[in-house]
């Protein structure tokens, strides 16, 4: 018994002192970023935040407004082309507010009927956080379909 305790607290000691490493991804997803785009032969817009962005088809409907809801179809996968996340036809309704930053600058770059692809950098993602499948430092690329706005 008393050794079960003293493993125990070397086992709370050790997991204290563990620093976690804290890694910045902006330098390292720029890269990243540049290189698929370029080896893809991909024509995208780079936003000043670091979001990149194509737009197939500019939609003719209501641009998004920074408190609109809007319905979205979308896929979401890695630069290895591994799907995390898709969306059936009718799409995901939801505040442009209330999703990553690199969605809610992304989306209202397009009309409603808009589809396109968002190139979203970890810091306009979930960062170095690991957030269910997708790991810390991930950059995401989402095919979307701007299906409705409500402003």
């Amino acid at each position: 018994m008393k050794n079960s305790i003293l493993f125990l607290c070397l086992i709370l000691f050790l997991g204290c002192n563990e620093e976690k490493e804290n890694i910045d991804y902006v330098a390292k997803n720029e890269a990243d970023l540049a290189s698929y785009i370029a080896k893809n032969n991909i024509d995208a817009t780079r936003s000043e935040s670091g979001l990149y962005y194509r737009i197939e088809t500019q939609g003719e409907g209501e641009q998004p407004l920074s408190n609109s809801d809007v319905t979205v179809a979308y896929k979401g996968y890695y630069l290895d082309g591994k799907v995390f996340d898709e969306s059936d036809a009718n799409g995901i309704t939801f505040n442009i507010n209330g999703v990553i930053k690199g969605w809610t600058e992304g989306i209202a770059y397009f009309n409603e009927g808009g589809s396109g692809q968002l190139f979203v950098p970890a810091h306009l993602g979930y960062g170095s956080n690991t957030y269910g499948p997708i790991p810390g430092g991930s950059v995401l690329i989402f095919d979307i379909n701007l299906l409705k706005v409500e402003n």
